[in-house]
């Protein structure tokens, strides 16, 4: 690595250039692949304003080496240059000792602005927003309020979209830079203010802040407080990392795993154990009711050939049933999670569904009875054809309401103030097992009953 040989050679001012026309994004990759020393001379030598910004691209992990080793003096430098939401969430990532030394190091009014931050809950817009943001007043013109831009606009997280507010800082309008560009000088904002202004409340959850700058097409959504003033913004960048960190944890919950915020490399062998065991137990205990189903039938399913061959093809059924599940509760999820599919559409969506599942239940039922036929040769058998019949019927049923299941259980979950992810693929996978084989088993001994009367 070319950087690691200028240091070694101490060839600070070829390493300082290089750092001069490497994007900052870039800067923070290469010191989180240095180990921390050499981290650290390299960062050193970075502008103060460029460091705060390498240092919030960084991992959690890697920042908190950093500030574990700097003066307290330029971990004021950083917090001073951090914009507050990167500050706030530089804090929560911290352990209590680290967090210690940042607030020990960090100015008075900083601190209280900060803690004013902490303060607000957990994944709301309170919590995400930046008080950064670009404020005009009633009655100024736009050439003031291009001065205004000029004079304030580089301490602003952007200045994409300007509010304006009134003389108790209430929100009134909003204005985009190209509109002020495009108007006269002494236009007067008021005149040319968008006066519908969607915004929202510091404790609304970041999910729903995330749909709303997506269904309206924003860079940025103001958020007001309990008395309706404006008291910052959450951005495109942040809600970014809101959606990823939002499917990450759905993804993880449809795999039966607690959610983690961790790297998967980055996190113990033992804290990986602990979040997947628990739904395993569970999983592995709503399970034996399968157990119970074959066991209750075990006098059908050991009958000579006929037994054989019934016994065989579970597998293929409870598979072909969980897959089936699977498919429309995922679709359902997503559905939900982007706002497409709500309570009210339950009926629209079982409808959809089992058309669905019957044009799938029929093209699976004559390929699994010309399986039976050429690949396994049933008609060879005695009585085969009924046999497939038995098995195509199933598989047919078992599509059907394994559909009907896996459609139903998340908007159920999200009627009763449940996570929809929850009741994903394992759970799914585990009743239509159940449901499966008891069909199976029915289906059996109605059928094959009459020709077997050992069948009961």
């Amino acid at each position: 690595m070319e950087i690691l040989e200028l240091l070694q050679n101490k060839q600070i001012s070829q390493i300082t250039k290089i750092l001069d026309e490497t994007n900052n994004v870039d800067i923070a990759t290469l010191l989180n692949d240095l180990d921390i020393q050499d981290a650290i001379k390299v960062f050193r030598l970075l502008k103060t304003d460029d460091a705060a910004e390498v240092f919030s691209y960084l991992p959690p992990d890697k920042q908190q080496e950093i500030i574990e080793i700097i003066s307290d003096k330029e971990i004021n430098n950083i917090v001073e240059e951090l914009f507050l939401d990167d500050t706030v969430d530089l804090i929560e990532a911290m352990p209590a000792n680290v967090v210690k030394k940042i607030l020990k190091s960090t100015k008075p009014e900083k601190r209280a602005e900060i803690n004013k931050f902490l303060a607000y809950p957990d994944n709301s817009a309170g919590s995400i927003m930046t008080p950064e943001f670009l404020d005009l007043r009633l009655g100024m013109t736009v050439n003031q309020s291009l001065e205004r831009i000029r004079k304030i606009g580089d301490y602003k997280e952007t200045v994409n979209c300007c509010y304006i507010l009134d003389s108790t800082k209430h929100l009134v309008g909003v204005l985009t830079i190209k509109e002020l560009l495009l108007a006269k000088p002494d236009t007067v904002v008021d005149t040319i203010m968008e006066t519908n202004v969607i915004f929202t409340s510091t404790h609304t959850d970041q999910e729903e802040v995330s749909s709303i700058i997506k269904k309206y097409d924003l860079l940025s959504v103001p958020v007001v407080d309990a008395e309706e003033r404006m008291v910052g913004i959450v951005t495109i960048d942040d809600i970014i990392d809101v959606i990823e960190d939002e499917a990450t944890e759905d993804i993880q919950k449809m795999a039966a795993i607690t959610p983690t915020d961790t790297p998967y490399l980055k996190t113990p062998a033992w804290r990986i154990w602990l979040n997947r065991v628990p739904w395993l137990l569970l999983l592995m205990v709503s399970a034996t009711f399968t157990g119970l189903i074959i066991n209750a039938n075990e006098e059908t399913l050991n009958l000579p050939v006929v037994g054989i061959i019934l016994t065989g093809c579970i597998p293929m059924i409870m598979d072909t049933g969980g897959n089936a599940g699977s498919q429309a509760s995922v679709t359902v999820i997503r559905g939900i999670a982007l706002g497409e599919i709500n309570i009210k559409d339950i009926f629209k969506v079982i409808r959809k569904e089992l058309r669905v599942a019957f044009l799938l239940g029929a093209t699976l039922m004559v390929a699994c009875f010309g399986k039976l036929m050429l690949i396994d040769q049933l008609y060879k058998v005695e009585n085969g054809f009924i046999i497939a019949i038995v098995i195509c019927l199933t598989i047919f049923c078992t599509i059907m309401i394994a559909k009907f299941i896996g459609c139903t259980l998340p908007l159920i979950a999200k009627v009763c103030h449940l996570d929809p992810a929850v009741v994903a693929s394992p759970f799914i996978t585990t009743i239509v097992d159940a449901v499966s084989l008891s069909i199976y088993c029915s289906l059996a001994i109605a059928i094959l009953g009459n020709i077997y009367p050992m069948i009961t």
